[in-house]
């Protein structure tokens, strides 16, 4: 009887001892880290200034013959969309954009051969289709470099000192643009960035001709610099 009470009184202190070391204890789950990949589409708009060197060739019939440079400047704006696809810290993208431009040039020049000569050339538009190239030295910071197809709606204009002496035409030229910039993910769906472009859209030929013997012809050449701010909707 009294090794049946002994055994019981042992089970019975045992079994608080046996409870306490069947209680499991989990370390919590690691946070998941909140990281933002640059891949997908993407709409936004964009403002800025630009300008540069608009550079104007002219020759005539006498065998005068003048270069021209005059300091061009405006204001842009307009809308772009493209895509982007991530590689670990490497971003490949496409982005298209059309602007809105006050980006013109107004200048005479009194020299002989060509006295009196006022000459001006105006961008009504451009736009640019550009591939991408970033590195992001943290996951929503990027830099890049771009480059590609420009367009764009030039105007230009003539006024010389004989009687049919003023010639104004437009027409839409195809150039280039290549450029760089920063953007950074201020949300997963909002992105802010800062862009240098130098674009050249060639140039426009025109003639002008007094009637008789006289004909003055040249070329308008459109370079110019673009500083610009934008914001982006990340899909």
């Amino acid at each position: 009887m009294k090794i049946f009470t002994l055994a019981a009184t042992a089970a019975l202190l045992a079994t608080p001892a046996l409870a306490a070391d069947a209680v499991v204890y989990n370390d919590p789950a690691p946070a998941v880290a909140d990281t933002f990949s640059w891949t997908g589409g993407y709409i936004g708009v964009n403002a800025g200034y630009a300008g540069g060197k608009f550079k104007t060739d002219m020759y005539a019939d006498i065998d005068e013959s003048l270069s021209l440079r005059s300091n061009s400047s405006g204001f842009i704006g307009g809308v772009q969309a493209g895509y982007n696809w991530q590689f670990g810290q490497t971003v490949v993208g496409i982005e298209t954009d059309i602007q809105g431009s006050g980006v013109k040039s107004d200048f005479s020049v009194n020299t002989e051969g060509f006295e009196a000569i006022n000459l001006g050339t105006k961008i009504s538009w451009f736009g640019t289709t550009r591939a991408r190239l970033g590195y992001t030295p943290v996951d929503r910071f990027m830099v890049y470099a771009t480059g590609g197809v420009a367009y764009g709606k030039v105007k230009t204009y003539v006024n010389a000192p004989f009687e049919e002496g003023s010639s104004s035409l437009s027409d839409t030229r195809v150039g280039y643009a290549v450029g760089a910039g920063a953007e950074y993910a201020i949300t997963n769906n909002v992105t802010l960035k800062t862009e240098y472009l130098y674009t050249d859209l060639g140039k426009l030929k025109f003639n002008v001709s007094d009637g008789s013997d006289l004909v003055v012809s040249g070329a308008a050449k459109s370079q110019f610099h673009t500083v610009r701010v934008g914001l982006n909707y990340k899909f």
